[in-house]
């Protein structure tokens, strides 16, 4: 199994669920995160009192069997890329065991 975390702008979240649904993944967890910015458009810097400032994100956690991660990780980049900067990363890690604490199903039962 292999996590996918991506973290994105908060305006983009409905396009990446939408696009995670396309491919049959509806189940995921959403964090409110914030992120250090450094190399961003000036624009998105207006109102803000330092260049090196804290903008809000949402972080996206899914869990997939391993043959299904390239394939949600496609669906996240089609949602979340505006083409500009502030766009963070993509992360995949591989999950060695889970438990739907409910039913005590495991692994891939349990995804």
């Amino acid at each position: 199994m292999k996590k996918i975390e991506a973290i994105i702008k908060p305006f983009k979240v409905e396009e990446v669920r939408d696009a995670l649904s396309e491919i049959g993944i509806d189940g995921m967890t959403l964090s409110e995160v914030k992120g250090l910015i450094g190399q961003v458009d000036r624009a998105e810097l207006k109102g803000h009192d330092s260049f090196f400032d804290y903008l809000p994100k949402v972080k996206i956690e899914v869990v997939v069997n391993d043959g299904r991660a390239q394939e949600a990780v496609d669906a996240v980049l089609k949602g979340a890329r505006t083409g500009k900067n502030g766009e963070t990363k993509i992360f995949v890690t591989r999950i060695d065991q889970a438990v739907r604490i409910r039913t005590e199903e495991r692994n891939e039962l349990a995804i």
